[in-house]
């Protein structure tokens, strides 16, 4: 049915415009106790063989929705209730920020894509933290990803970070330092190691026993992400996140090509290939000592078991639930225990250990 009132509909609105329509939605849901509380019991995972540890976080389930939907943390119980085993928040920068002009996403949908341009749009760390303070009736686990404001200058980025991190770690399962989003000038600049390394010490001090990762995006080099792969073993980081939107078009077959020449990041189907490319890199150079969280291109349960096999520990997703809607992650998870028990395994756990080339 929703497939069908996207074709129909919801396509032929502005894509923002259905975003922050479905983000209210989900708002007043959260206001509602006995609404929020029977979705939960009836699509939240519940399978003790999908439950799993990673850096001293209990996950009802390996699959987490990404940062980028809920930008303020204002829905993250009505995500929850609807499947996802985490919900990552933010991006959130230190000071409220317009973000970039409109229009700034743009659907794909022949290629099951996204572009956007948001330029880490929300209302500053200060108003985050006080709904993230609030009291919750549905356990969730709540990841905090904290970027750059777009007017500080690079030279000051750390006192930035640390800024947002002092404020938000406290409240957060874990932290995400994202240096990778393609919509903020200057941001991937980070990721070189000579400034990567001097900011995540100083996120590291300000965030204390907050589980500490960072996110990358798949447009290094392998040499680079074989050099953030070290500097994380190095400052003892709790994991790395792979992979951001991407600047390049490789992979669109089907899309109006002015549609696809907008400035972005580009997100679905068409980053499957390197998000997992990379993925792999990665474990052959941390091995376990490293939690890994694979994202990009991720859209059902196959997906998910790829990379599950390749070494992730946690998978996460988006824009598939644009694509297939709000019971995409309960779907996944039901198909998730399914291939559990068709392989004759009893957790999750044994097919993490079980890494393929």
């Amino acid at each position: 049915m929703y497939r069908l009132l996207f074709a129909q509909v919801l396509r032929r609105f502005d894509a923002e415009a259905v975003h922050h329509l479905t983000v209210r939605a989900l708002r007043v849901l959260s206001l509602v106790p006995v609404v929020k509380r029977r979705l939960y019991k009836r699509l939240a995972p519940r399978d003790e063989a999908l439950r799993l540890q990673a850096f001293g976080v209990h996950f009802p389930s390996p699959f987490g929705l990404a940062a980028g939907f809920d930008k303020d943390a204002g829905c993250v119980e009505a995500l929850a209730a609807f499947g996802f085993g985490h919900v990552e928040v933010g991006t959130i920068t230190a000071h409220a920020q317009p973000g970039n002009p409109r229009p700034r996403l743009f659907r794909l949908v022949a290629d099951r894509a996204i572009i956007n341009r948001m330029g880490f749009n929300n209302r500053g760390a200060r108003q985050a933290a006080r709904r993230l303070s609030r009291p919750r009736s549905l356990p969730v686990v709540v990841g905090v990803n904290i970027g750059k404001t777009k007017v500080i200058p690079e030279e000051l980025a750390a006192r930035d970070y640390v800024a947002s991190a002092a404020r938000l770690a406290p409240l957060a399962d874990y932290l995400v330092v994202n240096v990778s989003s393609p919509n903020t000038p200057g941001l991937r600049n980070l990721q070189a190691v000579e400034l990567l390394r001097p900011l995540l010490k100083e996120v590291q001090r300000a965030a204390g026993r907050t589980p500490l990762l960072v996110k990358i995006a798949p447009d290094l080099a392998d040499e680079d992400v074989d050099a953030v792969a070290d500097l994380a073993l190095e400052l003892g980081l709790a994991g790395v996140i792979a992979t951001n939107t991407t600047i390049g078009r490789e992979g669109l077959s089907k899309s109006d090509p002015d549609v696809a020449a907008e400035t972005g990041g580009l997100s679905g189907r068409p980053l499957k290939a390197r998000s997992l490319e990379v993925l792999r890199r990665l474990r052959a150079r941390v091995g376990d000592r490293l939690t890994l969280v694979s994202v990009g291109g991720v859209e059902n349960v196959d997906d998910v078991w790829e990379r599950l096999l390749a070494g992730a520990t946690l998978v996460q997703g988006y824009t598939g639930m644009i694509y297939d809607g709000p019971l995409w992650a309960w779907r996944i998870n039901r198909d998730l225990s399914r291939r559990l028990r068709r392989h004759g395994h009893t957790s999750i756990r044994e097919v993490i250990g079980r890494v393929s080339g």
